[in-house]
């Protein structure tokens, strides 16, 4: 799975999501993508399950882009433990995806394989998305 191979610290705060992207928000190397209409946590497990429906409905044709990257450490506290004792493990890596950023990238597959293969993705997401083309998204 995806995550940093080195970090400078440990542990982060969770930080807000508002607003739109600066960048990241246009289609910039496949035909065909899934952009985001919500703002969410992405994990690194979501991402790769929407990397592995792809791959299995294209039968490893194409090529596949992945735009973000899970650079934010979460922790957590064990269940049922008593208050104190400080912040908990680093429990899994998400990428902080903010509305109208383009998540997956796809490109050299015809469009109505590469659009259901972007839908069956879509819903291992957890987050409301759209499939954009390169004509629609100007």
């Amino acid at each position: 799975m995806l995550q940093p191979s080195r970090s400078k610290w440990r542990k982060q705060q969770r930080g807000k999501r508002r607003g739109a992207p600066v960048s990241g928000s246009k289609l910039s190397y496949g035909e065909f993508g899934i952009k985001s209409l919500s703002a969410a946590w992405l994990s690194a497990r979501s991402i790769e399950s929407a990397r592995r429906a792809i791959v299995h409905y294209v039968s490893r044709g194409g090529q596949i882009y992945i735009r973000v990257f899970p650079d934010k450490p979460v922790s957590s506290r064990p269940a049922e433990t008593r208050m104190g004792g400080g912040k908990g493990a680093v429990e899994q890596w998400v990428a902080v995806v903010k509305r109208g950023r383009m998540v997956i990238e796809i490109g050299g597959v015809p469009e109505n394989i590469a659009r259901e293969a972007l839908a069956r993705a879509a819903h291992k997401l957890p987050m409301a998305t759209q499939i954009i083309s390169r004509e629609e998204q100007f």
